[in-house]
């Protein structure tokens, strides 16, 4: 009798591993955990028998990986609801920025926020996320634009590693700060800011914002080749606002993902497919905007693109609290089946953040991340609009929310 440290019964597993039953179904499931990972998973007229430290019968309850967010700007100070009462009476979020406003007006607040006002606000709004299931989250710099305080934001991010699995991005080309010579601070930030962040172990992915009111190709290039030297793996914002070759140069880079992509034209699609580049589609910030111009979602599918779904939770563009919420916007809006936006929130984000090998599915070797749910049927986490569905959560096999 195999000794382990949690056994979930009397459960039904959506393990979303591809290529089988639809959400991957395994009824009657038993969960073994052992040191943090899932030992074993089947049904349970097949199961060996343990001896478990604790158990768990679900009754019948839904099992899922736990959520993963792949894409946030969770990290900042102040608030922009003055942009939102703006972008109401008819501003574009370009005449926003242009105007000093934007990034730049969160740039203000976060650098006069200390370390601890920046880990205190990021805490309560992490704490949303945590009672929806989400155990891993990735956070990204940006709003420093400057390199004390691009460390500052990646320490605060490093610190809310605990209940959940935080995965941090340098995203110092972000913005170009105000008043300051732009050749200056792009190198700057490829010479100095990044190298000083990896050398502190603050950074797991470098993104980049390539748009006509952000950066260009050649000044993301040079970033990328950088990131490349250090051996890190890069992620994109790309054609948001206008087609500006994004995708394809994510693609040409072997980016784990492109994000947002509302302008991607076919020839970047097919980049990404030939890459291995996962498309994030971020509906909450498709909605905030009110945009009228959709991501080639039936493009990216027929090309086999896989397609994560994330929040973007950030002061600006996207202030939403809810991966949930995310998954029904990508339906409704996007027109995602319910089994694509689970898998968008699991499985392929997992390979947006690199960590395909170790999350993202419920498999014997993945980490025993998991979320027991009071639904019916998995499409329930697209179909409802809130609500309180979690019934219980576990990282590493640690219980979360129990």
């Amino acid at each position: 009798m195999t000794r382990i440290d949690l056994l979930l019964s009397d459960c039904r597993a959506a393990t979303m591993v591809a290529g089988g039953a639809p959400y991957g179904v395994i009824e009657d499931a038993v969960i073994a955990v052992k040191d943090g990972a899932i030992l074993w998973i089947g049904p349970a007229s097949e199961a060996p028998e343990f001896r478990p430290v604790s158990a768990a019968r679900l009754d019948g309850r839904w099992v899922t990986p736990g959520l993963i967010d792949c894409h946030t700007h969770l990290v900042f100070g102040g608030d922009r609801t003055a942009e939102f009462e703006a972008r109401l009476g008819g501003a574009t979020y370009e005449e926003i920025a242009l105007a000093g406003g934007g990034i730049r007006s969160s740039v203000t607040a976060t650098r006069a926020a200390s370390e601890a006002d920046l880990i205190r606000a990021a805490r309560r709004r992490l704490a949303s996320f945590i009672a929806e299931g989400v155990t891993t989250i990735e956070i990204k710099s940006g709003y420093g634009l400057d390199l004390e305080t691009e460390l500052k934001m990646l320490r605060a991010a490093r610190y809310l590693d605990g209940d959940v699995r935080v995965v941090t991005s340098f995203l110092g080309l972000h913005a170009v700060p105000k008043d300051q010579d732009r050749d200056a601070y792009v190198a700057m930030i490829i010479d100095e800011a990044l190298p000083a962040a990896h050398a502190a172990g603050l950074v797991d992915i470098v993104d980049a914002y390539l748009e006509s009111i952000a950066f260009t190709p050649a000044e993301v290039s040079r970033l990328f080749d950088k990131a490349r030297s250090l051996g890190l793996p890069v992620r994109l914002h790309a054609d948001q606002l206008s087609d500006g070759g994004g995708a394809a140069l994510a693609a040409s880079y072997g980016a784990l993902s492109a994000d947002h992509l509302e302008f991607t034209a076919q020839a970047g699609v097919e980049a990404m497919a030939r890459a291995g580049t996962v498309a994030v589609l971020l509906p909450g910030a498709f909605v905030a905007l009110a945009e009228t111009r959709e991501p080639p979602v039936a493009a990216l599918r027929a090309a086999g693109v896989p397609m994560a779904v994330a929040s973007d939770c950030n002061p600006g563009t996207s202030p939403l609290l809810s991966l949930r919420a995310a998954m029904m916007l990508a339906c409704s809006q996007f027109r995602l089946t319910p089994e694509e936006a689970l898998a968008g929130t699991t499985r392929v984000a997992a390979q947006a953040l690199g960590l395909a090998a170790r999350a993202g599915t419920l498999e014997a070797g993945k980490a025993a991340d998991l979320a027991a749910w009071d639904i019916e049927r998995p499409a329930e986490l697209s179909y409802w609009l809130g609500g309180d569905l979690l019934h219980r959560s576990w990282r590493g096999g640690v219980p979360v929310v129990a």
